[in-house]
């Protein structure tokens, strides 16, 4: 009797006959079009073949359910192709351009990004780089230069490239990209003292950087005669309630204050639904100044005045100098310090 013939294979059916077993490469390969070598590249140095043939892969690989080996080909190019990313909050989107901005082009690289949150603590931070570390990713990024000796020690020993974002530093790790908190609290107090205000006062969250700032801000006020600047430092994260809390407090206070500047435009907007709950008028009565130009800033009312510092910016050079260095890694490359700068948005609330 006659053989029937052989259906022809598709596909799909190939992927359904080779799922729940243990899928291979070849498997793959065969659902792509390619060879296995290709799909290895794919998956592991994007970069070395064309969108079209990554397409082919990533398809082939959601309908045969493949999950692939990063180890084995970390373990072969002695990369992991993983940034580890860590940051003080997501509670508000102070960081949300640079993150953005940081993982779009780490992305396109072919690197895989995983966020870590340390809730303002460099104890959490070094928690966090203990469990990351093991997995050792190519590089690692943190928010501020405020870290434990520990932590300072282990990634010493480990080797990896190191970014320090949001800040700048006499002492970095590795690369730094960012500003100098100082020098924003000293030019802000600069920039107000010359719109004429006198009777200053601060909201702040208990954020090592937002408090150097806000310290910075004082002393150059002190410098120039004014010596009462109360100062309200609410727990983290900011949110609109510490800046309504804190303008309560400042309110309690025997002088009422002409300007309240506070460490974040999401603490800035609390004290502004404060003030226009209380029927103060801004700026004649009260003036607010803000901090990270949040795109939230300019739609309040009145639009918030506030510091702007181009996290987008900040977040492609930290991308730009992790990639420089994962090309060149032997290579003595010019140390990376980065001042991203910052500029004052002058809006209605002042």
């Amino acid at each position: 009797m006659a053989k029937k013939p052989a259906a022809p294979t598709s596909q799909a059916s190939m992927a359904v006959a080779t799922r729940g077993s243990s899928l291979t490469l070849i498997d793959v390969a065969k659902i792509a079009g390619v060879s296995p070598m290709t799909v290895s590249r794919a998956l592991h140095r994007p970069e070395l073949v064309s969108e079209n043939t990554r397409e082919k892969v990533r398809e082939a690989v959601r309908q045969s359910g493949y999950v692939p080996n990063m180890l084995a080909g970390s373990l072969a190019s002695n990369k992991s192709r993983l940034v580890a990313i860590f940051l003080p909050t997501i509670a508000n989107s102070i960081f949300a351009d640079t993150v953005q901005s940081l993982m779009d082009r780490l992305t396109q690289a072919g690197y895989q990004t995983l966020l870590g949150l340390t809730g303002y603590s460099a104890e959490q931070e070094e928690k966090l780089l203990e469990a990351v570390l093991g997995r050792r990713p190519d590089g690692i990024v943190l928010t501020g230069t405020l870290h434990t000796e520990s932590s300072r020690l282990r990634l010493a020993q480990a080797g990896i490239p190191v970014v320090e974002a949001w800040d700048l530093s006499e002492d970095p790790l590795d690369m730094l990209v960012g500003f100098s908190h100082e020098k924003v609290g000293q030019e802000t107090a600069r920039h107000l003292v010359k719109k004429g205000y006198k009777r200053f006062s601060v909201v702040t969250i208990s954020d090592p950087r937002g408090l150097r700032r806000c310290n910075s801000l004082i002393a150059e006020l002190q410098r120039q005669g004014i010596e009462e600047v109360p100062m309200e430092v609410l727990a983290p994260p900011a949110t609109l309630e510490v800046g309504r809390e804190g303008l309560r407090r400042l309110l309690d206070l025997p002088v009422r204050p002409d300007i309240v500047v506070c460490s974040s435009d999401t603490v800035a907007q609390g004290v502004l639904a404060q003030a226009a709950s209380l029927g103060l008028k801004v700026p004649a009565e009260l003036a607010v100044m803000g901090f990270g130009d949040l795109s939230s800033a300019a739609q309040v009312y009145p639009a918030l005045s506030t510091v702007s510092v181009d996290g987008g910016r900040i977040g492609l050079q930290v991308a730009e100098a992790l990639l420089e260095r994962f090309e060149n890694p032997g290579a003595h490359l010019k140390p990376v310090r980065i001042d991203t700068g910052f500029t004052f948005i002058d809006r209605a609330s002042t």
